[in-house]
């Protein structure tokens, strides 16, 4: 496009959004797992009294999250074994 001031606006993906128009997105894979999270975690707050702030979402809600999503594939999480749960705890930094 031109300007009548003589000035070029060249537009990507004819001026959509350009990871959705001019690419592939975002997997489902990938959406249904942001949306989950989101929706868990939204379903968090109402139920629980969090001060103002920036919070992470809570271990259990990712963990519930992963678990239903590999369960849907197939994959079952094995539990730790005593001596990878020691070595987990045993690095330090």
């Amino acid at each position: 496009y031109v300007t009548p001031d003589g000035r070029r606006i060249h537009l990507l993906a004819e001026g959509r959004l350009v990871n959705l128009a001019a690419a592939d997105g975002h997997p489902i894979e990938i959406m249904d797992l942001s949306f989950s999270i989101q929706l868990l975690s939204a379903i968090y707050v109402a139920q629980n009294r969090l001060d103002a702030g920036l919070h992470a979402v809570p271990p259990e809600i990712d963990r519930a999250v992963v678990t239903r999503k590999l369960q849907t594939m197939g994959v079952k999480l094995e539990e730790l074994t005593p001596e990878q749960k020691n070595y987990m705890n045993s690095w330090q930094e």
